[in-house]
């Protein structure tokens, strides 16, 4: 396993959620005092809402400048805006609307009645990605490059974790975990419904500096095994995810049936 991959345990669903929001919250201030901004890449699933609801909750989310975070999604269903499907309207239940997020900075992936197509959808997300990092490289004077670069940064980037080790929208032996050259991706005919979904792609995900894998229940511990056990990111996508920095593995009990003791640090 690399040096940069961290495995923590938590001995319960709510406890997981929990310390992720305030882990969560300890690393944006890190972030915002050194550069001034921080950015997030959410992720739904149970896990992953559960964690944001569990971060508005919290009385330390006052000490982050929600202002200067900028918000991303690392994959959307494609239906219409106001279904109950969408990342993103759970999002702002669990947590945009009750934190004061600059509207500007937080990217959402177009719903399926706001462009023509799901091509559309994957191009709208491809352009707010380039104009952000055009943005950030034009404002950074230190050690600039020729050119801008296609992705922003990603202080941390949030990942759910499907019980057939899928990350985001990428599933195995599908389309989108083999796309490279490209940030984003359709996905159509997923083993998941709805069937239409808008993702990162695996190198648009592993440009983050910490990657952060949620995963909780007995359904997953056989992904988290795969996971962490170097399998080919094709059949089991979540084994390729790596943040530049860190990549961390946030489980619980149940979802950890299958890591060996040894790798495992635990909170409490």
């Amino acid at each position: 396993m690399s040096h940069n991959v961290r495995i923590t345990l938590h001995p319960s669903f709510d406890v997981l959620a929990a310390t992720t929001a305030a882990r969560l919250i300890t690393r944006l201030l890190d972030v915002q005092s050194e550069r001034g901004e921080a950015s997030v890449v959410l992720t739904g699933g149970s896990v992953g809402i559960a964690t944001l609801k569990a971060l508005a909750e919290s009385p330390a989310r006052l000490a982050v400048d929600w202002a200067k975070v900028n918000i991303w999604f690392g994959d959307e269903r494609f239906v219409p805006a106001d279904s109950a499907d969408r990342n993103a309207g759970q999002a702002a239940g669990a947590l945009l609307d009750h934190i004061d997020v600059d509207p500007a900075r937080v990217h959402f992936m177009a719903a399926s009645d706001a462009v023509e197509d799901l091509d559309a959808a994957v191009a709208d997300y491809t352009a707010q990605l380039a104009a952000a990092a055009q943005q950030e490289w034009e404002n950074d004077d230190d050690d600039r490059s020729e050119s801008a670069p296609a992705l922003p940064r990603f202080d941390v980037l949030l990942l759910g974790l499907g019980p057939d080790a899928h990350i985001a929208s990428l599933f195995p032996e599908m389309s989108g975990i083999r796309s490279r050259g490209v940030p984003v991706v359709g996905v159509v005919n997923s083993p998941k419904p709805p069937a239409s979904r808008v993702s990162l792609t695996l190198e648009a995900i592993n440009t983050a500096q910490e990657i952060w894998i949620v995963a909780a229940g007995a359904d997953k511990a056989a992904a988290v095994g795969l996971g962490l056990a170097g399998a080919n990111p094709v059949q089991v996508p979540a084994s390729g995810a790596r943040g530049l920095n860190k990549t961390l593995w946030l489980i619980d009990q149940e979802a950890a049936a299958k890591v060996p003791e040894q790798l495992m640090r635990r909170d409490t």
